[in-house]
């Protein structure tokens, strides 16, 4: 696998991040489909240190799945295809009866035998320790020194009172280079009539406040300012509005409303012509849109102009060129990888983001084009609801400005 490291080939990165809610439903067939096609992922790019970030860690039937949680971990550890991975350090949130903390969220960190330099900081005691062994770790996260975790208040999303939304912190140091690995959920949108109703929409909001909290957090004065990636799942959606009526720019609406309330039940789309066609039919957990191809021609990227979430933070989150699908939602059916679910209109939800700082180590000028990859896991099958995303680059020796603390970097966002 990866070889010695060396000046010229640089530390190889792999950071990945994977709703896996899907995989505790049908853990059979869908977890073995998936876990082939990540330790295929790992095989290709061969990195040296590798980072999986997990939301929704045993589904939503939590409690029964708790025994698959456990399979799952025990084969990451000790598959065969990950053997050369010598030290490793996994954080589960499996506390589910504490819904004031319980997130869902798991944090897998690999470190491959030929990387000797590499410390994992200990927030309580302000400084990095040398990463020896396996550890896994799923008792009360809050307590744990390795990572801070957050869940965010309820009133920053009333609609769903067992919201599990929220984010955990790590900080690695690589040589002379340091960086803020942070694993994020951010919160949904819980009908699609409602995120149809104005441009942005009040979920967009939602998130906008939740993801601006947690930038404010890292970013504060507590400690020192590091290189920070952010990877999870954003639930970032296409302007709901503004995608709808391009996509139906020459049919009418017609509203269908409930006899008892008179709310607005469902949208539906008709061709002008054409037999009245039927394009587009809306309800709060159903988009049926007639072309699905729209999502997948040339990756669906002519609808990126819809994707506006980001463009709030432009200055403090960076991201590189998108050319892979939408991740969500995907078909869960073993037999229909590329298929969408006609639930939510398909978004690029699950995403890695950077700091300016961060971006500077992945696009430094002695990295050749090829070795930085942003893409998907799996295109081809079904990898549950998301289809997980990665991000491939190297650092080369030097990357970090070491300062009299040689683990830490004092490149700073």
């Amino acid at each position: 696998m990866a070889g010695k490291l060396t000046t010229v080939q640089g530390t190889g990165i792999l950071l990945v991040t994977a709703n896996v809610g899907s995989l505790f439903e049908d853990p059979e067939n869908l977890q073995k489909t998936w876990l082939r096609e990540f330790y295929q992922t790992v095989q290709s790019h061969k990195p040296h240190f590798l980072a999986v970030h997990c939301q929704e860690v045993g589904g939503k039937n939590y409690e029964a799945s708790m025994s698959h949680v456990d399979c799952f971990v025990k084969e990451l550890l000790s598959s065969d295809a990950m053997k050369e991975y010598s030290r490793a350090r996994v954080y589960l949130d499996e506390n589910y009866k504490s819904q004031e903390h319980f997130t869902a969220l798991g944090s897998f960190y690999f470190i491959h035998e030929s990387l000797k330099n590499i410390h994992q900081f200990d927030f309580k005691a302000k400084k990095f320790r040398k990463v020896v062994g396996k550890e896994t770790c799923s008792e009360t996260l809050e307590s744990t020194p390795s990572l801070e975790k957050e869940k965010f208040p309820q009133d920053y999303f009333p609609e769903c009172k067992w919201s599990r939304k929220g984010f955990i912190r790590t900080r690695w140091a690589l040589a002379d280079c340091a960086f803020d690995l942070v694993n994020i959920h951010l919160f949904h949108d819980a009908s699609n009539l409602v995120a149809w109703e104005k441009s942005p929409s009040v979920y967009s909001g939602t998130r906008q406040k939740a993801l601006g909290y947690i930038l404010d957090r890292i970013g504060d004065q507590r400690y020192e300012r590091l290189p920070y990636f952010f990877f999870g799942d954003f639930n970032f959606r296409l302007d709901s509005k503004q995608v709808i009526e391009s996509l139906c720019s020459t049919a009418t609406m017609q509203t269908v409303r409930t006899a008892d309330t008179n709310e607005v039940d469902k949208l539906i789309f008709r061709e002008s012509d054409n037999d009245r066609k039927v394009v587009l039919q809306l309800e709060k957990k159903l988009f049926n849109y007639v072309n699905q191809d729209v999502f997948r021609e040339n990756n669906g990227t002519s609808l990126l102009e819809y994707d506006k979430e980001l463009s709030v933070f432009k200055d403090r989150l960076h991201e590189l060129e998108i050319s892979f699908p939408p991740s969500y939602p995907y078909s869960e059916d073993c037999n229909q990888g590329k298929e969408y679910m006609n639930t939510r209109c398909p978004a690029w939800c699950d995403r890695i983001l950077m700091s300016s700082s961060a971006r500077d180590l992945v696009l430094k000028p002695e990295n050749e084009e090829k070795s930085i990859v942003y893409d998907n896991i799996g295109p081809n099958v079904c990898m549950g609801d998301h289809k997980p995303v990665f991000l491939s680059f190297r650092i080369t020796a030097g990357a970090g400005k070491p300062n009299a603390n040689k683990h830490k970097c004092c490149v700073v966002q």
